[in-house]
């Protein structure tokens, strides 16, 4: 299949409900689109490696979920000649990659592309709710269980957790990413949640809402797994769910890894 960068991504944006938007993240952070397409990296983020390996595998194209340039917007004029920026875009045209940024229109597909990769790995396909929105009801467990479930399945270092550990969950929320505290805090209050799974959290707020509403006898839980390791997943099902799209193109995927390290 012979096919521009440009025409790969109208490809992809055609199938999101809604799209495009004005408004939307989702645009080439560097490159040019009007190359034609050697083949597609997905990643979490954009690393050098994940850079390195993009060159190696064929791919000129990265399809990232995340900035690339440390601001949601990738905004170049805010930074000023700054010098990791500047190494990093300039390493980015040596290797000659476009970048193009899927994260609004990825959770915007129904259902959200994240979170139906997350649920895959995880083997809850079945424990999705249709009827709302990022829910899950899985059986009756711990949360210290459902914790250490989680970080086999996604083969984590570690997970953290505020709640009692010996309180039961059922209906998760599976908000992954960085939502934001208010968004958490407000899926706690609740009567349908018992546990919100989350990538980033505000300590100073989720956590100690989680905490307050065990000692208040309403017992909330929530699991912490990193921000990588909450999407990763969703961005390596993405290579699926583009092959058939784009037949002949050779697609990877490139696990970037998570950017903090434990030191014990």
């Amino acid at each position: 299949m012979s096919v521009t960068i440009q025409e790969a991504i109208d490809a992809i944006v055609a199938r999101i409900p809604g799209a495009p938007r004005a408004d939307s993240v989702d645009t080439v952070k560097v490159g040019n689109p009007a190359l034609p397409l050697t083949g597609i990296a997905t990643a979490f983020t954009v690393t050098f490696d994940v850079m390195e390996k993009a060159k190696e595998s064929g791919a000129n194209l990265i399809v990232t979920h995340e900035p690339t340039f440390y601001d949601h917007y990738d905004r170049m004029e805010d930074w000023g000649g700054d010098p990791v920026r500047e190494a990093k875009l300039r390493r980015l045209e040596e290797l000659g990659l476009t970048v193009w940024r899927f994260h609004d229109y990825w959770h915007a597909h129904r259902p959200d592309g994240i979170r139906t990769g997350v649920a895959r790995k995880l083997g809850w396909e079945s424990y999705l709710d249709p009827s709302r929105e990022g829910m899950a009801v899985v059986p009756p467990t711990t949360l210290r269980s459902l914790a250490q479930e989680l970080k086999s399945k996604l083969s984590l270092p570690y997970v953290r957790i505020a709640g009692n550990p010996d309180m039961t969950c059922r209906e998760v929320a599976m908000l992954l990413g960085a939502p934001g505290g208010e968004r958490q805090v407000q899926a706690l209050r609740r009567d349908d949640v018992d546990v919100v799974v989350c990538g980033e959290t505000a300590e100073w707020q989720t956590c100690e809402y989680a905490r307050d509403a065990s000692a208040a006898g309403r017992p909330r839980g929530l699991v912490v797994l990193g921000h990588f390791a909450s999407e990763d997943d969703g961005m390596r099902y993405l290579v699926e769910w583009l092959q058939p799209l784009l037949p002949g193109v050779r697609i990877v995927h490139l696990a970037s890894g998570d950017p903090l390290s434990l030191v014990l």
